[in-house]
């Protein structure tokens, strides 16, 4: 009888045991749902408050697309072979931006940038850090979707040997989003879509891509000083060997490119895209 009654007992126990590992399992189900509401609203926040502003930027600044102007246009390191692409590139309209308006909104704005075949078309920031422009967006307020920025050791008035450029990998498209694309073949099998148009406050500038890949958070590819010609030759011939696509497009010591940088996944991984100057228009 005993036995029996501390068999009830103990079949009570798991019972209540188990009834409260539920209510524990709820209570927690019930707080990650609702922790990730909050995120998701947030997130969709910062993101309406980035096309707002980029709405606003559209509206009140001047920014086309224009014909080279031969008498104050250079073809940076054309290549020997005569067949390239390159030829045909240098021929592409050129983006044109009015910078007083922007350097009303914001003053750390010193370009813009738009590549062919993505969503990225914006203006472009720089100040003393690679770290404000993470979780700040163009009118300066406190936003997680940050904006696009310039790495701060750059000098955007003669460009150094690897400029490079940065914004969050946004799952909706903007900012750089939407570089997932050149990761596809529908991509990078057109052939227009391998010109980045950047613009400044005293040039428009063409860039042939060269190389796309994606790879683990690094510093290399990120190095903007080189100690000697071998030294460049050595890290643009490693950055073609990552490429996941074959681009027909001669770089060499002379040249000088631009890096565009972002992130790819929360594990770190990256996603980059490399271009050599093929043209500078005075303005």
């Amino acid at each position: 009888m005993l036995n029996r009654k501390n068999k009830v007992i103990k079949k009570k126990k798991k019972l209540v045991l188990k009834k409260w590992i539920r209510i524990t399992l709820l209570i927690i189900f019930i707080f990650l749902f609702i922790f990730s509401c909050i995120k998701i609203y947030f997130w969709k926040k910062d993101g309406n408050k980035i096309n707002e502003i980029k709405d606003k930027i559209t509206k009140e600044v001047k920014i086309d697309e224009k014909k080279p102007n031969t008498n104050a246009t250079k073809n940076v390191n054309p290549p020997n072979n005569k067949d390239s692409d390159y030829w045909k590139y240098i021929q592409m309209d050129m983006l044109n931006v009015s910078f007083d308006e922007l350097l009303k909104i914001n003053s750390d704005t010193v370009g813009w940038i738009k590549v062919n075949g993505t969503n990225v078309n914006y203006p472009v920031v720089q100040t003393d850090n690679n770290d404000y422009y993470l979780n700040h967006s163009y009118d300066k307020s406190v936003n997680k979707a940050g904006w696009v920025f310039l790495d701060y050791r750059n000098n955007i008035n003669d460009f150094d040997k690897n400029t490079i450029i940065y914004a969050h990998g946004r799952v909706d498209a903007t900012m750089f989003g939407s570089l997932r694309k050149i990761l596809n073949k529908s991509w990078y099998n057109n052939k227009t879509n391998h010109v980045i148009k950047f613009s400044t406050k005293t040039q428009n500038t063409l860039w042939q891509v060269f190389s796309v890949y994606t790879i683990k958070a690094e510093s290399y590819y990120i190095t903007t000083k080189f100690s000697s010609d071998d030294a460049f030759n050595e890290f643009i011939n490693t950055l073609k060997k990552r490429s996941v696509a074959l681009f027909d497009t001669e770089v060499n010591k002379n040249d000088k490119i631009i890096t565009l940088s972002t992130c790819k996944d929360s594990k770190g991984t990256r996603i980059v895209m490399h271009a050599k100057l093929i043209k500078i228009e005075n303005k």
